[in-house]
């Protein structure tokens, strides 16, 4: 959630409901969008006039495969594979996150995955080479100019299919 309209981009207008506040104060969920800071996508993020601060629910970072997790003084978010993208220590009840801070560092990225057209194309660029090969190179920045994104198949390659052919055996 957030009260600045003017970092949401693409943002759509809906009435999505209301929040209300530990001060009994309703406010109205007027639209959501999907800001990017560099690297970082946080998708669904809605638009609440008057909110003095940008919110993010723990179902957003769990909606992208990450796990949450909470402690006395700390919350840890970690991707699938157990590595710590985010910790943040809580002050005044709060568990805050500078996104400013982040998108410097360019260390972090609670979301990427990259899309069938770019998975393919990357595909075809590394010479057919197979998707999990493709992950572990993008993971440990072993390719100059690949993106650090989750690459993924929905179908096989119909040229790799084609050099995986046996073909049948010729009668002596």
């Amino acid at each position: 959630m957030t009260g600045n309209l003017k970092l949401l981009i693409n943002f759509v207008w809906k009435f999505l409901g209301t929040v209300r506040f530990e001060n009994d104060h309703v406010a109205a969920i007027l639209g959501f969008s999907d800001p990017q800071w560099g690297n970082i996508l946080i998708t669904r993020v809605y638009f609440i006039e008057g909110l003095g601060h940008n919110l993010f629910s723990v179902g957003q970072f769990c909606d992208s495969d990450l796990e949450v997790t909470f402690r006395r003084n700390a919350c840890f978010v970690r991707n699938l594979e157990g590595v710590d993208l985010l910790l943040r220590n809580r002050t005044k009840n709060l568990y805050t996150i500078n996104l400013h801070d982040m998108a410097s560092a360019s260390l972090i990225c609670l979301m990427a995955r990259a899309s069938s057209t770019k998975s393919w194309l990357w595909h075809q660029h590394l010479s057919h080479l197979n998707f999990d090969t493709i992950n572990d190179l993008a993971k440990h920045d072993l390719v100059s100019c690949l993106p650090k994104f989750k690459y993924h198949k929905e179908h096989l390659c119909p040229s790799c299919e084609q050099g995986k052919s046996k073909s049948a055996s010729h009668p002596p």
